[in-house]
Order: structure tokens, then sequence, then C-alpha cells
């Protein structure tokens, strides 16, 4: 999930218009939309950019910490190191070693070859001087008979491993409360998005799956969980990120 779709999404949640968000942070609409694009290049470097974020955090409901914490990963430049930055710019290059070639490797060479070319002179002049040997008959083995098409079946057959055996545990049913704090959630029940947005303080959402409930939460010490009607204990800590499966 990129930065820019984090703050279309939390701003589209909390129902608010692109004009309006614009009146109320003084940041340019066409700004905005570049950086809902996840293009911060027009923001005027690292420091500008932090300062829009968490005007536009205050705005929309989220911490300003977790639209940082997505800037810092994705775009920042400061967290660059000197020597990528050094190295792009040409003011240092990376030392190459200069390989040297000793000269005990091409003598090691000669010798070899002289070696070679004395045992061959010499196993030629011992293969004239003897007497051919008389042509032996072997007698040949027979051949093993092919395998028949019900033997590799049968063959295959047993090679073959057992499949694997799932069990279904039955409907899964997930209570979402907004106790202490605002949260991001991403909910996928079933393999299908069924919720995904900001969920603000005092609400209450709950999804119940066939099979599987997968969440994604943003600031998950925030709230309270209840799976099956067993209470959960917290995923996570303030400003967080979690992800979880409950099957």
């Amino acid at each position: 999930m990129t930065l820019g779709s984090t703050i279309r999404d939390a701003r589209e949640a909390a129902r608010i218009s692109l004009e309006s968000l614009s009146d109320s942070t003084s940041i340019r609409m066409g700004l905005l939309t570049e950086m809902e694009d996840n293009n911060f290049k027009h923001c005027g470097g690292d420091t500008y950019a932090r300062g829009h974020l968490r005007n536009i955090a205050n705005r929309i409901g989220l911490n300003p910490q977790i639209l940082l914490d997505l800037y810092d990963d994705q775009h920042s430049t400061e967290k660059r190191a000197m020597q990528d930055l050094l190295v792009e710019n040409n003011i240092m290059q990376v030392p190459r070693e200069k390989k040297t070639i000793s000269w005990k490797v091409p003598a090691l060479i000669s010798v070899t070859v002289l070696f070679v070319i004395a045992s061959a002179q010499i196993i030629t002049s011992n293969q004239s001087s003897s007497p051919a040997p008389a042509p032996t008959v072997s007698s040949s083995k027979s051949a093993a008979p092919a395998p028949t098409p019900s033997q590799s079946a049968a063959t295959t057959e047993s090679a073959a491993p057992a499949p694997a055996v799932t069990s279904k545990s039955g409907p899964v049913s997930l209570t979402l409360v907004a106790s202490r704090g605002n949260s991001y959630i991403h909910i996928i029940v079933d393999g299908k998005t069924a919720e995904k947005g900001s969920m603000f303080q005092g609400e209450t959402k709950s999804f119940t799956g066939k099979n599987v409930v997968s969440i994604y939460l943003s600031n998950p010490a925030g709230l309270d969980l209840t799976l099956n009607g067993k209470q959960l204990p917290p995923l996570g800590g303030q400003n967080e990120e979690v992800r979880r499966t409950f099957r």
C-alpha cells in the first residue's frame, strides 16, 4: 500500500472532498492530487512534505506518524547512504583491485606440458615394442526386459504422495471496536475486500466469513477484537501495523 493511496482512502472514508481539504490545509488542489497519486516531487523537499503530511493527517483523522513513517520508507532521501550519493555524483569512485598474474603460474603450466609430452612418447614407444594381444570373445549379458505398462503405472502410483487433508472449522465471526483511538483497517472475507479505510474512535464493525477472515490494522492498540464471541488480546502497540488471518 502506497502513501498516496493511504491518504486518498482515509480522505474518502472521512467524506472530505479535495476542495475542502485544500481550503482547510492551504495546500493547492493540484499538489494534493499529485500526493494522492504518490508523487511528492513538487512538495519542496522532505521538510515541507512532512509538514504537509502532518497538516493532512489532522484533517482526515489519521495519526500523523503513520503518514510520516510511510513517507520515510517510500520517498525520503535523507536515509540514503552518503557513499551512494557520492558515487552517483562521481565524487567518489569505488576502488577496484588490480589483478596481477604471478610468474609461478606460467612456469607451472610449462612444466605440466613438458611432462605430458614426455609421458606420451614413453607410452607410444612401449606400444610399438609389445605384440598385439589376441582378440577375446566376451559373452554379452542378456538385456533386462523393459517394464510393462502395468508395472510402470503401479510404480508411479506407489511413489505419488497422498493428497493433503484439510479440515474446516466453520464460519469465522470477527468484531472490531475502536475503543481507544482511530485506526486504519483493511478486512478481506473469503478472498474479497469487505472493508477498507479509516475507523474512528467509538465505531463498531462486524464481519463474518464462511472459511477465513484476513485483517490489516494500523494502530491496533486502539481496537478491541472479538473472534467467535471470544475477546482477543491486543494484536499490537501504538502506531504499529499488523496482519492476521483467522480460519
